[in-house]
């Protein structure tokens, strides 16, 4: 069966409906007849490959060896050779041979697993200071990784003076530092690049980031007479509470002395906002400039904003002379959202730095604030900023000019020879592989490194390609990068649709919606498994389906059921329904309660209602409240697509109902 007559996504305003059903329905039969599975059929040698894998996961150098004597033609060739030299490269009592590793990373030249291994190597003669041939190796890497860039600054080579600015452009933001960095962070100071004021920016930061043996380390770069005593500082970041009760908090001497004060603070803080702020407000008159005043406050304000307590505005107000962190200041905002002061969420966009003002969401919240203040010429021009992308702000920036998101202009078809280059690239096939063996992170590194760099017609072809393949996510994540010709019918791929229009269809779910969540789920992919054991399209965790089965009736349930198409989707559309009855059949309450848990849904709402969008950016957890914005952006694009509709997200966001009304009790028995 020829399906490249069957593949193009078009606009909904092709007038075209049928055609999306119709591919969807018509690649999965494809693929079900083919056998495939979603990937190619199975290679002679897998099970070489497989092996090789396995001896280097135990680190059997042996069996590694004993494999790479014997090369085949797999298209995962390389990576036997690669897991043997990666190994030898690890063992540091052990000599290398350079000619093999200089062989490899010349006939792989340019590929994802060359820049792989040419990193680990670049960091292994770092290591032995063979600076010559590491500066050689490391001009040759695309993307030298943070340990190779600082080794680069102690070769003193040519590359030393640009990684050794990148370093320094990273002193408060780089909190986890491979062990090649010490060395070159401390030179910052003892060099005098960077002063005392930097050294106490970064104790902060690192404290803020709960790397505490790294914040004792980098006191070590003050001069001895400045640093704090060690058991003091010891009992502030182990047992904040005691210190702030004792006479080093009530009389801090020096700035070492107030700095262990403002750490204990917010280490307290995150234990019991409101109790550390009592103990703050007994203790700021002890001798404490301005500034850090104004950060003790900042840091008590920003748990208190994630915490949606009503102190929080005020106590941002009072953090004005301090410098913020990005997700600080955002919280300064979503403050003000929650309380509802509109002229608050304008000054506090206005105190971002120009770049963090100018993203999408702060842009849409500043509009609306200047409507608000009943200056709507002004507004428009930054509801302008981003309307018409399909984002959850694009298209509420779009609804706030009075219309209604529509799709832009198709791309022109993808043409066989355009597939064809797509098809020939060594990065993709290796990438195929990959994925049909199960090794589906190195498979999508590959895939990644692939379309590195690729133009918008390259990047079409490469999502047509997995899609055809049976690779969803790739497809998506792929169709998603394009900048100005774009394909939605790739972006917003509709697979396994009879299975998830029956489910919806007997829970009584939007259809659209149900698609929005599976796509930020597991981007279609049967065979997706979180980090925490979610399984399957609908990432349902082990324990919820058991419950759900039973809460169902269904007797016939097994462990087996999360792995296979059919009732996963079965089990989570039960559990969404499960979800949207409990929480006032809110779309926006549901998915959060289905990232997040349906208690923490509930806790998050206000005692007054709130709009939906508001409750969406107000969400504490970032995954939660990045999730809810693209599920539920996700369902209004998905209800243009297949129900040719105008979208209307603030119609579907709504208002999200007060805490404390008439509601369905949770189960005392739910995971």
């Amino acid at each position: 069966m020829r399906l490249s007559k069957l593949v193009k996504g078009r606009s909904m305003r092709s007038g075209c409906r049928g055609c999306y059903v119709m591919k969807y329905r018509l690649c999965v039969a494809w693929l079900v007849l083919s056998g495939l599975s979603g990937a190619s059929s199975a290679e002679t040698g897998d099970a070489r490959i497989l092996a090789a894998r396995d001896a280097a996961t135990r680190g059997d150098a042996a069996a590694l060896s004993k494999l790479a004597d014997q090369p085949s033609s797999h298209t995962l060739e390389p990576y036997v050779q690669y897991w043997l030299l990666s190994n030898r490269i690890s063992r540091l009592t052990e000599a290398v041979p350079a000619g093999a590793v200089s062989a490899f990373l010349r006939s792989n030249s340019g590929s994802w697993l060359a820049e792989k291994l040419r990193n680990e190597w670049v960091r292994r003669l770092g290591f032995e200071k063979r600076w010559s041939e590491m500066d050689a190796e490391y001009g040759l890497l695309m993307q030298p990784d943070q340990a190779a860039q600082c080794y680069a600054i102690q070769s003193g080579g040519p590359a030393a003076d640009a990684a050794r600015t990148a370093l320094e452009a990273q002193w408060l933001s780089l909190l986890d530092v491979p062990d090649s960095c010490i060395q070159p962070l401390q030179e910052l100071v003892l060099l005098g690049r960077l002063g005392n004021e930097e050294v106490w920016q970064r104790f902060r930061r690192l404290v803020e980031g709960k790397r505490f043996p790294a914040a004792r380390n980098v006191l070590n770069l003050l001069p001895e007479s400045q640093q704090p005593a060690g058991s003091s500082l010891a009992l502030a970041l182990d047992s904040p509470a005691r210190f702030l009760a004792s006479p080093a908090a009530r009389n801090p001497q020096g700035r070492a002395g107030r700095e262990l004060v403002l750490a204990a603070i917010a280490r307290q803080a995150r234990s019991n906002v409101r109790e550390a702020a009592s103990i703050w407000q007994d203790l700021a008159d002890k001798g404490f400039r301005d500034e850090e005043r104004a950060y003790a406050w900042g840091q008590l304000a920003w748990l208190a904003a994630q915490s949606h307590l009503p102190e929080a505005s005020a106590w941002f107000a009072q953090a004005q002379a301090t410098s913020m962190v990005p997700e600080q200041r955002a919280w300064r905002v979503r403050a003000n959202l929650r309380s509802g002061n509109w002229a608050g969420v304008r000054q506090a966009i206005e105190a971002m730095p120009g770049e963090q003002r100018d993203a999408a969401d702060w842009s849409y919240w500043y509009g609306r604030a200047l409507q608000a203040q009943n200056r709507p010429q002004e507004a428009q021009q930054y509801f302008l900023r981003n309307a018409d992308a399909a984002s959850f702000y694009g298209i509420l920036s779009t609804e706030a000019l009075g219309r209604s998101y529509q799709w832009p202009s198709a791309s022109a078809p993808i043409t066989a020879q355009e597939l064809g280059r797509v098809q020939q690239s060594g990065d993709f096939r290796r990438a195929e592989a990959l994925y049909r063996l199960e090794m589906r992170t190195e498979g999508m590194r590959e895939w990644n490194w692939g379309i590195r760099g690729a133009d918008d017609r390259y990047l079409l072809a490469a999502a047509e390609h997995a899609r055809r393949l049976g690779l969803y996510d790739r497809a998506i994540n792929t169709a998603e990068r394009t900048r100005n010709e774009h394909d939605f019918g790739l972006r917003y791929l509709a697979p396994y649709y009879d299975v998830f229009s029956r489910e919806a269809q007997t829970q009584q779910l939007d259809l659209a919606w149900v698609f929005g969540l599976v796509r930020q789920e597991s981007r279609f992919q049967p065979v997706a498994r979180s980090g925490v054991g979610a399984q399957g399209l609908m990432q349902v965790m082990p324990a919820t389906g058991k419950w759900i089965a039973g809460k169902q009736g269904w007797k016939d349930y097994e462990p087996g059921w999360l792995t296979r198409i059919d009732t996963n989707v079965k089990l989570g559309s039960a559990y969404l329904r499960h979800v949207l009855d409990s929480l006032s059949n809110h779309p926006v309450l549901a998915s959060a309660a289905y990232n997040a848990g349906p208690g923490r849904a509930r806790k998050w709402r206000d005692t007054r209602p709130l709009e939906g969008a508001v409750y969406a950016e107000t969400i504490p957890f970032t995954e939660t409240r990045d999730y809810v914005k693209k599920v539920m952006a996700n369902a209004e694009l998905y209800a243009t697509l297949l129900e040719r509709r105008p979208a209307s997200l603030s119609s579907r966001l709504g208002r999200v109902p007060a805490s404390g009304g008439p509601e369905l009790a949770l189960s005392s028995d739910e995971p």
